[in-house]
């Protein structure tokens, strides 16, 4: 077993969701955090005040541009990860923290917010509202196997997250709009629902098996985009699935 690397969990403007889908993740988790990843820095979980040297960050909430010191923590964890993770569609998107307006109570001038990579260089992309535990977690191992495993490790873990990897190339914005261009008007649709199950405002339903948007609800959040089995199909994951499920599935054992 190679040393372990270490994880940090930065939280923005957000509602932890993402950080409550991390936790879910039970002996997962654990097994993560005993074998493989030490837990350097998270406001909610380590007593460590500023942001240290980390292999990984997992950055969850979007950036008040409001907040300077939001801004400036975003900036600071980009200087000091080597891979900077946007967890979950506020993070990756900006969700629903694009449509505040301010007038909260404590601080009614924060009124502006943008994904962490209007600001700064994203890898990896992990969409959702919030994601799935078990991607969470697999992902995490993967970038563990990618900085301390064998070559055939490394080549198997550079395959799946390959395609998170290019959403987060992409950009930051995403909507049903691409949904309908990319994936159902090219009759790639299986009709599986999984876009209407993450849409957190409902804008999404199913006519004869098929999904349609509401452009009027719609709030441009990419948690349909990014849930989509087929927005972002990538051969080289299909080819090696039973490998790489092998790979996981033998590093939670």
């Amino acid at each position: 077993m190679a040393n372990k690397i270490k994880l940090g969990h930065v939280h923005l403007s957000g509602c932890t969701g993402c950080l409550v889908s991390i936790a879910d993740n039970y002996l997962g988790l654990m097994k993560i955090l005993d074998d493989y990843a030490d837990l350097v820095y998270s406001l909610t979980l380590a007593d460590v005040r500023h942001i240290p040297e980390m292999d990984v960050a997992l950055v969850e909430g979007s950036v008040c541009i409001q907040d300077h010191e939001s801004v400036e923590e975003i900036k600071e964890t980009r200087k000091k990860a080597k891979i900077v993770v946007a967890l979950g569609s506020c993070s990756s998107y900006g969700n629903i923290t694009r449509f505040s307006r301010g007038g909260q109570h404590n601080q009614p001038q924060h009124e502006s917010f943008l994904p962490i990579g209007n600001l700064i260089d994203v890898d990896v992309y992990i969409p959702g509202c919030p994601p799935s535990p078990e991607l969470i977690r697999n992902v995490a191992v993967m970038a563990y196997l990618l900085l301390e495993g064998d070559e055939n490790q490394k080549e198997l873990a550079g395959k799946y997250l390959k395609p998170l990897m290019d959403l987060a190339k992409r950009g930051t914005t995403a909507c049903f709009c691409d949904l309908m261009n990319e994936v159902i008007n090219q009759s790639l649709c299986m009709g599986c629902g999984t876009c209407a199950a993450a849409c957190p405002v409902r804008a999404i339903t199913y006519e004869f098996g098929k999904p349609q948007g509401e452009r009027d609800l719609c709030i441009k959040c990419g948690s349909c985009y990014g849930a989509c089995p087929r927005s972002f199909f990538n051969i080289d994951v299909i080819s090696e699935f039973e490998d790489i499920s092998e790979l996981i599935a033998g590093a939670l054992k």
